[in-house]
């Protein structure tokens, strides 16, 4: 009886993916954290029920990272993801050799779901979608519902799980601008170890938001965009006019001007800053600013112009032909040259909805993004019921740029509330695992981390069974050199 070799499902990253795996690595995961609180403890047996139920559904997420000879590329992952109770920091790199190969993971802590996700399979839009769908499968299972049933909204949401390059369907061959590479003012302090992070929550009620954006006649992402920066400014350079910018990295999601219903990436961004000339500048000419800037930019001529620039560079035929290992080499100094252009990153992803039979049973949602010590501060927001939920994300032991930012809050006259984990202190924390204690790092000086994460790589073995199969005609060669040539 011949044995049936095994071809397994292959497709490429989407345009913007194709960074992801060049640059990441512990010391910068590439990773982010989209999870939802509810109002009872999970259970971790129904999770991972409900984490099998919709697998078939989210065919496109289960995929391993592989390496071509040209460009990395997703295979079809066949295995069975695990869910973890949470015991560690967020956001830490997802080693595609670990975690079943998956390029996600799942966890929980008390009444919060976590999933983390690896940026190349998806951005915060997808991943929202994802941690959706897992939670009302969920939610179905405690209340004793059996079977995989999707009806009502459920069914339209898993009918749009599918992958597609909107970078390349967009694509148009017009003139367009490469990314500013102007060095922009770079945030310093006394560093965590590495893969330890602050985090800080901070909920503020959605009216009192609305009104006081209302009062200054512009949207939430403006008002936040230029609190953020003048609490740099005011927080890092003291108020003084300064040589360089302060400049925000802002991710649009295109969807929503494309009419795309992608769960592959599919966004750009924008840099949004300001020059202090003089000192004595007002934060409602910051803001006025600032909500030119965003007028300017977000629209759809000038995201075209990016979506063009972006493709066109992959198109160029000397680039489709170098191989990865150069590829890689190349992408890293770019990436190096672009990152030294923003101060850091502020992504809004918008309110976040499910269905109505679940709102109850459900508390909130946060946002978290990897950081690292060349991208030390990450700001996110969502918004869920009558909630913003504003998070930062640092590599520093001190938070007064978070405090500078409800500070400002507090003037306007919104209501805060915070919540957060406390790296340098050994008690339990609310929402967070307790994590041994950590030392400091000071610049220029060397400190012991409490964790060391080992990086795991392919190993002998693993590369004795590959050829073991493609002898075996277990592995179809011919197939394998198609996902690697990409031809």
């Amino acid at each position: 009886m011949t044995k049936k070799k095994t071809i397994s499902k292959w497709r490429r990253l989407d345009n913007t993916a194709n960074i992801f795996p060049v640059i990441a690595s512990e010391s910068m995961s590439q990773v982010f954290r989209v999870s939802v609180t509810l109002k009872k403890e999970v259970r971790p047996e129904l999770l991972q029920q409900a984490l099998e139920d919709i697998l078939p559904h989210i065919s496109n997420f289960r995929v391993r990272l592989r390496r071509g000879l040209f460009w990395y590329y997703f295979e079809e992952n066949t295995k069975i993801p695990v869910v973890q109770k949470e015991t560690r920091y967020p956001c830490r790199y997802i080693d595609p050799y670990s975690n079943r190969q998956f390029l996600f993971r799942v966890t929980y802590y008390e009444r919060r779901i976590n999933l983390e996700m690896f940026h190349g399979l998806t951005d915060g839009m997808g991943a929202a979608d994802f941690l959706k769908a897992l939670t009302c499968r969920y939610l179905q299972l405690a209340e004793g519902k059996e079977g995989v049933e999707f009806s009502g909204d459920e069914k339209p949401m898993f009918h749009k799980f599918f992958v597609e390059d909107s970078y390349l369907k967009n694509y148009q061959n017009i003139p367009h601008r490469s990314y500013s590479s102007r060095p922009a003012y770079r945030l310093e302090g006394h560093y965590l170890p590495v893969g330890i992070s602050q985090i800080l929550h901070i909920y503020a009620d959605l009216k009192d938001l609305k009104k006081v954006c209302h009062g200054h006649g512009v949207s939430i992402t403006k008002y936040l965009a230029a609190v953020v920066i003048w609490s740099i400014w005011q927080e890092y350079l003291e108020g003084k006019a300064w040589d360089q910018p302060v400049v925000l990295n802002l991710p649009i999601n295109l969807r929503a001007f494309f009419g795309s219903d992608t769960m592959a990436n599919f966004f750009a961004v924008t840099m949004i800053g300001c020059l202090f000339k003089e000192p004595d500048m007002d934060f409602d000419h910051l803001l006025g600013i600032v909500s030119r800037q965003m007028d300017r930019k977000i629209a759809k001529k000038r995201l075209e112009e990016c979506i063009s620039y972006n493709v066109s560079n992959e198109k160029k035929w000397y680039l489709r032909v170098t191989p990865l290992v150069i590829k890689s080499i190349v992408l890293k100094l770019v990436f190096r040259l672009k990152d030294r252009a923003y101060t850091m990153t502020l992504s809004n992803i918008g309110p976040v909805s499910v269905d109505e039979r679940y709102q109850d049973e459900i508390e909130r949602f946060h946002v978290i993004i990897g950081v690292s010590r060349r991208q030390p501060v990450k700001c996110t927001v969502c918004s869920y019921g009558e909630e913003v939920v504003i998070t930062f994300a640092s590599v520093f032991s001190d938070n007064h740029l978070q405090r500078g930012f409800m500070d400002k809050l507090h003037e306007d006259g919104i209501s805060l509330r915070v919540e957060g984990n406390d790296p340098s202190a050994a008690r339990k924390r609310d929402m967070y695992p307790r994590v041994r204690k950590v030392l400091v790092r000071q610049k220029g000086g060397e400190a012991k981390a409490s964790r060391m994460v080992k990086r795991v790589g392919r190993t002998g073995g693993t590369i004795a069974r590959g050829t073991k199969e493609y002898l075996g005609g277990d592995r179809d060669l011919k197939e394998e050199l198609k996902r690697r040539l990409h031809v």
